[in-house]
């Protein structure tokens, strides 16, 4: 064997002693934001191009989210422009980073259940908020992609109990 073999072995070594197998649980999550959260109102909504509501779950360190977007103009195909009034679905994993709140996951049906095709948007969940202010009934965050608030409020608390997954 050249020096190259051993390179590649001690290399390949280093990779697989170096990993550490995650436990098939899944994790807590942040204990003020379990619970199911919703958007009752947008400030200024009438004069408002177009805006979403939100609705929030986080359970252990998962979300769904449900999205209604209501809109003035349409950016879809008749069938799927609705009147101005549609729902999206996601659901992933948070993660909460010193003032920020880092969602990702992927856009479903209404029963949560992979999306892949149908009007709006398939394919990859991300967004990312500013935790402005959190107390045990309110939740106010702001959007780092538009800039628009989404004042929460607690509609039920949820006790965290991992799953495996």
């Amino acid at each position: 064997m050249n020096k190259y073999h051993y390179l590649i072995i001690l290399l390949s070594l280093t990779a697989f002693l170096g990993c550490e197998r995650r436990p098939n649980v899944q994790g807590n999550g942040e204990a003020f934001l379990q619970g199911i959260w919703n958007q009752d109102s947008i400030t200024n909504s009438a004069k408002l191009m177009n805006y979403t509501q939100h609705k929030l779950k986080f359970t252990c360190d998962s979300f769904y989210v449900d999205l209604t977007t209501h809109s003035k103009v349409n950016y879809y195909e008749d069938p799927c422009y609705n009147n101005g009034v549609w729902k999206e679905y996601a659901k992933g994993v948070y993660q909460v980073r010193k003032d920020s709140l880092f969602l990702e996951g992927t856009y479903t049906k209404a029963n949560y259940k992979q999306k892949v095709s149908g009007c709006y948007t398939v394919g990859i969940y991300r967004k990312s908020f500013i935790i402005k202010s959190a107390d045990a009934t309110h939740l106010s965050l702001q959007s780092l992609s538009d800039q628009r608030d989404v004042n929460l409020v607690l509609k039920q608390k949820i006790t965290c109990v991992p799953q495996e997954l």
